[in-house]
Protein backbone atom coordinates (compact mmCIF):
# COMPACT_ATOMS: atom_id res chain seq x y z
CA UNK A 1 0.00 0.00 0.00
CA UNK A 2 1.47 3.34 -1.06
CA UNK A 3 1.19 5.53 2.20
CA UNK A 4 2.18 9.01 3.01
CA UNK A 5 4.38 8.83 6.30
CA UNK A 6 6.54 11.17 8.22
CA UNK A 7 8.84 10.71 11.89
CA UNK A 8 7.50 12.02 15.21
CA UNK A 9 11.18 12.11 16.34
CA UNK A 10 12.00 15.03 13.61
CA UNK A 11 8.96 16.75 14.63
CA UNK A 12 9.78 16.17 18.31
CA UNK A 13 13.36 17.54 17.98
CA UNK A 14 11.70 20.82 16.16
CA UNK A 15 9.32 20.90 19.04
CA UNK A 16 12.64 20.99 21.65
CA UNK A 17 14.30 23.61 19.74
CA UNK A 18 11.30 26.05 19.76
CA UNK A 19 10.70 25.28 23.36
CA UNK A 20 14.33 25.57 24.62
CA UNK A 21 14.43 29.07 22.58
CA UNK A 22 11.87 30.39 24.90
CA UNK A 23 13.74 29.22 27.80
CA UNK A 24 11.77 26.08 28.49
CA UNK A 25 13.20 23.11 30.09
CA UNK A 26 12.44 20.04 27.89
CA UNK A 27 13.69 16.03 28.58
CA UNK A 28 12.49 14.58 25.12
CA UNK A 29 12.24 10.62 24.86
CA UNK A 30 14.51 9.14 22.14
CA UNK A 31 11.38 6.57 21.31
CA UNK A 32 11.06 6.61 17.63
CA UNK A 33 7.60 6.80 16.03
CA UNK A 34 6.21 6.60 12.57
CA UNK A 35 2.48 7.54 11.22
CA UNK A 36 0.72 6.54 8.43
CA UNK A 37 -2.64 6.66 6.26
CA UNK A 38 -4.25 4.32 4.04
CA UNK A 39 -7.35 2.84 2.88
CA UNK A 40 -9.00 3.03 -0.79
CA UNK A 41 -11.83 4.19 -2.35
CA UNK A 42 -14.13 1.77 -4.24
CA UNK A 43 -17.20 1.93 -6.68
CA UNK A 44 -19.60 -0.96 -6.86
CA UNK A 45 -22.52 -1.13 -9.62
CA UNK A 46 -24.89 -4.14 -8.72
CA UNK A 47 -27.35 -5.47 -10.72
CA UNK A 48 -29.54 -8.34 -8.78
CA UNK A 49 -32.48 -10.15 -9.41
CA UNK A 50 -34.46 -12.01 -6.30
CA UNK A 51 -36.24 -15.36 -6.60
CA UNK A 52 -38.38 -13.87 -3.92
CA UNK A 53 -39.12 -10.09 -4.43
CA UNK A 54 -36.71 -7.10 -4.05
CA UNK A 55 -35.66 -6.35 -0.65
CA UNK A 56 -36.35 -2.65 0.48
CA UNK A 57 -33.61 -0.54 -0.28
CA UNK A 58 -32.37 -0.25 3.64
CA UNK A 59 -31.65 -4.12 3.19
CA UNK A 60 -28.19 -4.90 3.87
CA UNK A 61 -28.33 -7.02 0.72
CA UNK A 62 -28.51 -4.17 -0.99
CA UNK A 63 -25.05 -3.46 -0.50
CA UNK A 64 -23.34 -6.48 -0.13
CA UNK A 65 -24.06 -10.70 -0.04
CA UNK A 66 -25.60 -11.86 3.42
CA UNK A 67 -27.02 -15.12 2.86
CA UNK A 68 -29.54 -14.90 6.29
CA UNK A 69 -31.11 -11.81 4.13
CA UNK A 70 -31.54 -13.42 0.31
CA UNK A 71 -35.63 -13.65 0.17
CA UNK A 72 -37.91 -16.80 0.64
CA UNK A 73 -40.05 -17.59 -2.35
CA UNK A 74 -40.84 -17.65 -6.02
CA UNK A 75 -42.54 -14.02 -7.61
CA UNK A 76 -42.15 -11.90 -10.59
CA UNK A 77 -39.53 -9.51 -9.78
CA UNK A 78 -37.61 -6.81 -11.99
CA UNK A 79 -33.87 -6.73 -12.16
CA UNK A 80 -32.35 -3.94 -9.44
CA UNK A 81 -29.54 -1.71 -10.02
CA UNK A 82 -27.49 -0.34 -7.06
CA UNK A 83 -24.76 2.27 -7.00
CA UNK A 84 -22.98 2.58 -3.93
CA UNK A 85 -19.65 4.15 -2.84
CA UNK A 86 -19.80 2.73 0.70
CA UNK A 87 -17.27 0.50 1.21
CA UNK A 88 -14.68 2.90 0.82
CA UNK A 89 -12.21 3.14 3.69
CA UNK A 90 -9.66 4.85 5.76
CA UNK A 91 -7.56 3.84 8.32
CA UNK A 92 -4.53 5.68 10.39
CA UNK A 93 -1.10 3.68 12.19
CA UNK A 94 1.33 4.39 14.26
CA UNK A 95 4.43 2.75 15.06
CA UNK A 96 7.12 3.04 18.10
CA UNK A 97 9.94 1.46 19.16
CA UNK A 98 10.72 2.67 22.19
CA UNK A 99 13.83 2.90 24.45
CA UNK A 100 14.32 -0.36 25.56
CA UNK A 101 13.78 -1.84 22.05
CA UNK A 102 9.70 -2.71 22.61
CA UNK A 103 7.39 -2.60 20.08
CA UNK A 104 4.05 -0.14 20.64
CA UNK A 105 1.02 0.33 17.77
CA UNK A 106 -2.24 1.25 17.15
CA UNK A 107 -4.69 0.91 13.86
CA UNK A 108 -7.78 2.96 13.27
CA UNK A 109 -10.15 1.99 10.62
CA UNK A 110 -13.72 2.85 9.53
CA UNK A 111 -15.77 2.95 6.31
CA UNK A 112 -19.56 3.31 5.61
CA UNK A 113 -21.15 0.12 5.44
CA UNK A 114 -24.43 -1.12 7.23
CA UNK A 115 -26.07 2.16 8.52
CA UNK A 116 -28.73 3.02 7.79
CA UNK A 117 -29.19 6.29 8.69
CA UNK A 118 -29.28 8.05 5.38
CA UNK A 119 -31.22 7.43 2.01
CA UNK A 120 -30.79 8.02 -1.59
CA UNK A 121 -32.99 10.58 -2.25
CA UNK A 122 -30.53 13.53 -2.65
CA UNK A 123 -27.16 13.51 -1.14
CA UNK A 124 -26.71 9.58 -0.19
CA UNK A 125 -25.07 10.37 3.06
CA UNK A 126 -24.18 7.49 5.48
CA UNK A 127 -22.46 7.55 8.68
CA UNK A 128 -19.16 6.01 9.17
CA UNK A 129 -18.51 2.98 11.26
CA UNK A 130 -15.79 1.38 13.55
CA UNK A 131 -13.99 -1.08 11.90
CA UNK A 132 -11.09 -1.32 13.63
CA UNK A 133 -9.61 0.51 16.73
CA UNK A 134 -6.40 -1.45 18.44
CA UNK A 135 -3.14 -1.33 20.12
CA UNK A 136 -0.34 -3.59 20.42
CA UNK A 137 2.38 -3.91 22.80
CA UNK A 138 4.68 -6.33 21.90
CA UNK A 139 2.90 -9.99 21.52
CA UNK A 140 -0.20 -8.26 23.06
CA UNK A 141 -3.22 -7.05 21.27
CA UNK A 142 -5.84 -4.69 22.81
CA UNK A 143 -9.04 -3.31 21.17
CA UNK A 144 -11.73 -4.14 18.69
CA UNK A 145 -10.10 -5.87 15.82
CA UNK A 146 -10.59 -9.70 13.30
CA UNK A 147 -11.25 -12.36 15.92
CA UNK A 148 -8.52 -14.75 16.18
CA UNK A 149 -10.65 -17.12 15.14
CA UNK A 150 -11.15 -16.14 11.44
CA UNK A 151 -8.36 -16.09 9.27
CA UNK A 152 -8.73 -12.82 7.16
CA UNK A 153 -5.54 -13.73 4.65
CA UNK A 154 -7.86 -16.72 3.15
CA UNK A 155 -10.75 -15.00 2.05
CA UNK A 156 -11.14 -14.92 -1.43
CA UNK A 157 -10.61 -11.69 -3.73
CA UNK A 158 -14.09 -11.22 -4.79
CA UNK A 159 -15.45 -7.78 -5.59
CA UNK A 160 -18.86 -8.10 -3.41
CA UNK A 161 -17.68 -7.26 -0.21
CA UNK A 162 -17.12 -10.76 1.84
CA UNK A 163 -17.72 -12.97 -1.41
CA UNK A 164 -18.67 -16.59 -0.27
CA UNK A 165 -19.97 -15.38 3.29
CA UNK A 166 -21.75 -18.20 4.03
CA UNK A 167 -18.68 -20.52 3.96
CA UNK A 168 -16.23 -18.50 5.68
CA UNK A 169 -15.86 -17.31 9.79
CA UNK A 170 -16.47 -13.51 10.11
CA UNK A 171 -16.61 -11.59 13.36
CA UNK A 172 -14.82 -8.36 14.19
CA UNK A 173 -14.92 -8.06 17.51
CA UNK A 174 -13.40 -6.54 21.29
CA UNK A 175 -10.75 -8.99 23.16
CA UNK A 176 -7.18 -9.38 24.43
CA UNK A 177 -4.76 -11.71 22.13
CA UNK A 178 -1.07 -12.59 22.85
CA UNK A 179 0.61 -14.10 20.30
CA UNK A 180 4.13 -15.77 20.56
CA UNK A 181 5.61 -17.68 17.48
CA UNK A 182 3.19 -19.64 15.98
CA UNK A 183 0.77 -19.73 18.81
CA UNK A 184 -2.61 -17.29 19.52
CA UNK A 185 -4.35 -16.65 22.48
CA UNK A 186 -7.01 -14.58 23.14
CA UNK A 187 -10.24 -13.75 25.30
CA UNK A 188 -13.36 -11.97 23.34
CA UNK A 189 -16.66 -10.01 23.42
CA UNK A 190 -18.97 -12.81 24.34
CA UNK A 191 -22.40 -12.75 22.88
CA UNK A 192 -24.78 -15.17 22.68
CA UNK A 193 -27.30 -15.59 19.93
CA UNK A 194 -30.35 -18.21 20.00
CA UNK A 195 -33.81 -18.68 18.16
CA UNK A 196 -36.89 -18.76 19.85
CA UNK A 197 -39.72 -20.10 17.44
CA UNK A 198 -38.58 -17.70 14.30
CA UNK A 199 -37.01 -14.90 16.44
CA UNK A 200 -33.44 -14.55 16.22
CA UNK A 201 -32.26 -12.60 19.16
CA UNK A 202 -29.12 -11.87 20.87
CA UNK A 203 -28.56 -11.70 24.65
CA UNK A 204 -26.77 -9.73 27.31
CA UNK A 205 -26.02 -12.02 29.84
CA UNK A 206 -22.84 -13.60 29.18
CA UNK A 207 -20.29 -13.49 31.60
CA UNK A 208 -17.20 -15.41 30.58
CA UNK A 209 -15.49 -14.20 27.34
CA UNK A 210 -15.16 -16.63 24.25
CA UNK A 211 -12.19 -18.46 24.27
CA UNK A 212 -9.44 -18.73 21.01
CA UNK A 213 -6.44 -20.30 20.17
CA UNK A 214 -5.00 -20.33 16.93
CA UNK A 215 -2.02 -22.31 15.37
CA UNK A 216 -0.19 -21.29 12.10
CA UNK A 217 1.91 -24.14 9.84
CA UNK A 218 3.98 -22.57 7.36
CA UNK A 219 4.84 -24.45 4.41
CA UNK A 220 6.42 -23.48 0.96
CA UNK A 221 4.89 -19.87 1.00
CA UNK A 222 1.65 -20.68 2.23
CA UNK A 223 0.25 -21.73 5.08
CA UNK A 224 -2.35 -23.81 7.10
CA UNK A 225 -4.37 -22.14 10.07
CA UNK A 226 -5.71 -24.83 12.93
CA UNK A 227 -8.29 -22.36 15.38
CA UNK A 228 -10.38 -23.75 18.12
CA UNK A 229 -12.99 -21.89 20.23
CA UNK A 230 -14.72 -22.54 23.44
CA UNK A 231 -17.76 -20.40 24.19
CA UNK A 232 -20.43 -20.57 27.73
CA UNK A 233 -23.55 -19.30 26.29
CA UNK A 234 -26.06 -17.64 29.01
CA UNK A 235 -29.68 -16.41 28.80
CA UNK A 236 -31.79 -15.04 31.38
CA UNK A 237 -35.14 -13.70 30.77
CA UNK A 238 -38.70 -13.76 31.46
CA UNK A 239 -39.31 -17.06 29.51
CA UNK A 240 -35.29 -18.51 29.71
CA UNK A 241 -32.77 -18.90 32.40
CA UNK A 242 -29.87 -21.42 31.26
CA UNK A 243 -26.42 -21.77 30.09
CA UNK A 244 -24.74 -24.27 27.43
CA UNK A 245 -21.09 -24.81 26.61
CA UNK A 246 -20.15 -24.61 22.72
CA UNK A 247 -16.99 -25.21 21.27
CA UNK A 248 -15.87 -25.22 17.35
CA UNK A 249 -12.88 -25.58 15.00
CA UNK A 250 -11.72 -24.03 11.75
CA UNK A 251 -9.02 -24.98 9.20
CA UNK A 252 -8.22 -22.53 6.63
CA UNK A 253 -5.47 -22.45 4.33
CA UNK A 254 -3.22 -20.13 1.39
CA UNK A 255 -0.93 -22.04 -1.20
CA UNK A 256 0.70 -19.96 -4.16
CA UNK A 257 1.32 -22.29 -7.22
CA UNK A 258 3.68 -20.24 -9.26
CA UNK A 259 1.77 -16.44 -9.38
CA UNK A 260 -1.83 -18.43 -8.82
CA UNK A 261 -2.94 -19.07 -5.78
CA UNK A 262 -5.77 -21.38 -3.76
CA UNK A 263 -7.56 -20.29 -1.01
CA UNK A 264 -10.06 -22.46 1.44
CA UNK A 265 -11.47 -22.92 4.99
CA UNK A 266 -13.66 -25.32 6.59
CA UNK A 267 -15.61 -24.51 10.24
CA UNK A 268 -17.76 -27.03 11.97
CA UNK A 269 -18.79 -26.73 15.78
CA UNK A 270 -21.87 -26.92 17.76
CA UNK A 271 -23.02 -23.29 18.86
CA UNK A 272 -20.86 -21.22 16.29
CA UNK A 273 -23.26 -19.43 14.68
CA UNK A 274 -22.72 -15.72 15.24
CA UNK A 275 -19.04 -16.83 13.99
CA UNK A 276 -20.30 -18.34 10.81
CA UNK A 277 -21.48 -17.43 7.75
CA UNK A 278 -22.76 -13.64 8.75
CA UNK A 279 -24.47 -15.45 11.67
CA UNK A 280 -27.04 -17.32 9.24
CA UNK A 281 -27.73 -19.73 12.05
CA UNK A 282 -27.93 -19.32 15.42
CA UNK A 283 -25.80 -20.23 18.33
CA UNK A 284 -28.24 -22.72 19.87
CA UNK A 285 -32.16 -22.71 20.47
CA UNK A 286 -34.87 -22.30 22.99
CA UNK A 287 -36.57 -25.82 23.80
CA UNK A 288 -40.30 -25.95 24.47
CA UNK A 289 -39.44 -26.29 28.18
CA UNK A 290 -37.35 -22.89 27.99
CA UNK A 291 -33.82 -24.46 28.01
CA UNK A 292 -30.72 -23.68 25.78
CA UNK A 293 -29.30 -26.01 23.49
CA UNK A 294 -26.86 -25.42 20.68
CA UNK A 295 -26.77 -25.91 17.31
CA UNK A 296 -24.34 -27.47 14.95
CA UNK A 297 -23.41 -26.29 11.96
CA UNK A 298 -20.67 -26.67 9.19
CA UNK A 299 -19.44 -24.81 6.47
CA UNK A 300 -16.51 -23.88 4.44
CA UNK A 301 -15.18 -22.52 0.75
CA UNK A 302 -12.48 -22.98 -2.18
CA UNK A 303 -11.42 -20.20 -4.60
CA UNK A 304 -8.70 -20.15 -6.87
CA UNK A 305 -7.01 -17.20 -7.95
CA UNK A 306 -5.68 -17.22 -11.65
CA UNK A 307 -3.03 -14.24 -13.47
CA UNK A 308 -3.99 -14.48 -16.96
CA UNK A 309 -1.32 -12.08 -17.64
CA UNK A 310 0.66 -9.20 -15.45
CA UNK A 311 -2.16 -7.15 -15.18
CA UNK A 312 -5.15 -9.72 -15.90
CA UNK A 313 -6.40 -12.05 -13.04
CA UNK A 314 -9.39 -14.12 -12.79
CA UNK A 315 -10.90 -15.41 -9.30
CA UNK A 316 -13.45 -18.53 -9.08
CA UNK A 317 -14.88 -19.09 -5.85
CA UNK A 318 -17.66 -21.63 -4.07
CA UNK A 319 -19.07 -21.75 -0.55
CA UNK A 320 -21.85 -23.63 1.10
CA UNK A 321 -23.07 -23.65 4.51
CA UNK A 322 -25.30 -26.67 6.12
CA UNK A 323 -26.89 -26.70 9.93
CA UNK A 324 -28.53 -29.74 12.01
CA UNK A 325 -31.84 -28.11 12.76
CA UNK A 326 -33.91 -30.76 13.06
CA UNK A 327 -34.45 -30.39 17.13
CA UNK A 328 -34.72 -26.41 16.79
CA UNK A 329 -38.00 -27.06 14.09
CA UNK A 330 -39.44 -29.27 16.83
CA UNK A 331 -39.23 -26.76 18.58
CA UNK A 332 -41.41 -24.43 16.56
CA UNK A 333 -38.78 -22.66 14.61
CA UNK A 334 -37.94 -23.13 10.54
CA UNK A 335 -34.32 -21.56 10.00
CA UNK A 336 -31.98 -21.90 7.38
CA UNK A 337 -30.74 -25.32 6.56
CA UNK A 338 -28.31 -24.91 3.84
CA UNK A 339 -26.95 -22.02 1.72
CA UNK A 340 -24.29 -22.01 -1.46
CA UNK A 341 -22.83 -19.51 -3.85
CA UNK A 342 -20.16 -19.36 -6.42
CA UNK A 343 -18.58 -16.87 -7.96
CA UNK A 344 -16.54 -15.69 -10.55
CA UNK A 345 -14.68 -12.26 -11.87
CA UNK A 346 -12.39 -10.83 -14.02
CA UNK A 347 -9.81 -8.11 -12.77
CA UNK A 348 -7.57 -5.55 -14.47
CA UNK A 349 -4.99 -3.71 -13.21
CA UNK A 350 -5.03 -0.62 -15.33
CA UNK A 351 -2.37 1.23 -13.43
CA UNK A 352 -1.01 0.69 -9.74
CA UNK A 353 -3.04 0.08 -7.22
CA UNK A 354 -6.10 1.15 -9.63
CA UNK A 355 -8.08 -2.15 -10.22
CA UNK A 356 -11.56 -2.40 -12.29
CA UNK A 357 -13.67 -5.18 -12.55
CA UNK A 358 -16.69 -7.49 -13.03
CA UNK A 359 -17.88 -10.21 -11.64
CA UNK A 360 -21.03 -12.63 -11.63
CA UNK A 361 -22.66 -14.31 -8.24
CA UNK A 362 -25.35 -16.66 -8.07
CA UNK A 363 -26.81 -17.61 -4.52
CA UNK A 364 -28.97 -20.03 -2.94
CA UNK A 365 -30.69 -20.18 0.69
CA UNK A 366 -33.55 -22.83 1.60
CA UNK A 367 -34.93 -23.25 5.01
CA UNK A 368 -35.73 -25.83 7.19
CA UNK A 369 -39.28 -26.42 5.50
CA UNK A 370 -37.75 -26.84 2.33
CA UNK A 371 -38.54 -23.53 1.10
CA UNK A 372 -36.05 -21.15 -0.98
CA UNK A 373 -35.31 -18.39 -2.90
CA UNK A 374 -32.05 -17.45 -4.65
CA UNK A 375 -30.49 -14.31 -5.78
CA UNK A 376 -28.24 -13.24 -9.36
CA UNK A 377 -25.85 -10.38 -9.22
CA UNK A 378 -23.52 -9.19 -11.55
CA UNK A 379 -21.26 -6.24 -9.83
CA UNK A 380 -18.78 -3.76 -11.87
CA UNK A 381 -15.90 -2.00 -9.27
CA UNK A 382 -13.44 0.42 -9.39
CA UNK A 383 -10.95 0.76 -6.97
CA UNK A 384 -7.87 2.49 -6.40
CA UNK A 385 -5.56 2.17 -2.79
CA UNK A 386 -3.74 4.65 -1.46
Amino acid sequence: MNIKQWNKAGRAGLTATALLAMGTSVAMAEASTTYAFGGYVKFDAMFSDYSGGTPASGNLLRQFYVPSTVPIGDVDSDWTADFQARESRINFRSDTVLDNGDKLGTFIEIDFFTHGDGNELVSNSYSPRIRHAFLKYNGWLFGQTWSTFQDVGALPENLDFVGPAEGTTFVRQAQVRYTTGNWEFAAENPESFYLQGNDRTSGGNDLMPDLVGRYTFKMGGGYIKVAGLFRNLDVSTATVDDSATAFAVSVSGKHPFGKHDLRWMYTYGDGVGRYLALALGTDAYVQTGGSLDTIKANAGFVSGRFFLSDTLRTNITLGAYAADNDAAAAAGGNPTDSAMSIHANLIWTVAPKLDVGVEVMQADRELFSGADGDMTRFIFSAKYAF
